[in-house]
């Protein structure tokens, strides 16, 4: 499935577009990807529904952040920890977590995801992302 992506970006995430820790986690990437590799758009989006469905995965299940990267697509703490290792800073060292059993790390962000709206909060709509990052997200 080939995407309109922006010039430098590499990898595409798919989120829960009213989620509110996703949206705050969208904006933790957004100021820590200076090279602008990750391009983004709502899981509620058309490009969200278009590779979720292109994937084979139901479109209507907005538990898990997406990484569409090099053609494979990420899900749960693998894209999660995909994701850490292409930040500035110290955030890829987080990449380390691969080596705990997935099954292990997926249940902690199972968990997490379960409980989100709950403790975070939720929007009635998906959130407009500032004009300077505008350029970043399909759909927007």
């Amino acid at each position: 499935m080939e995407l309109p992506l922006p010039e430098a970006a590499q990898g595409l995430i798919l989120f829960d577009g009213v989620c509110n820790l996703c949206n705050t986690s969208v904006q933790f990437i957004l100021l820590r990807d200076k090279k602008g590799y990750f391009a983004f758009a709502p899981l509620q989006s058309a490009v969200g529904q278009a590779v979720m469905a292109h994937h084979k995965l139901p479109t209507e299940a907005l538990e898990s952040v997406l990484l569409l990267e090099n053609g494979r697509l990420y899900t749960h703490s693998t894209a999660a920890l995909r994701i850490a290792r292409r930040l500035t800073g110290l955030w890829p060292i987080l990449y380390v977590g691969v080596i705990i059993p997935k099954i292990l790390r997926d249940g902690l962000y199972h968990w997490i995801a379960r409980n989100r709206y709950r403790w975070f909060g939720k929007q009635e709509a998906c959130m407009m992302p500032r004009p300077e990052w505008k350029n970043r997200f399909l759909n927007a």
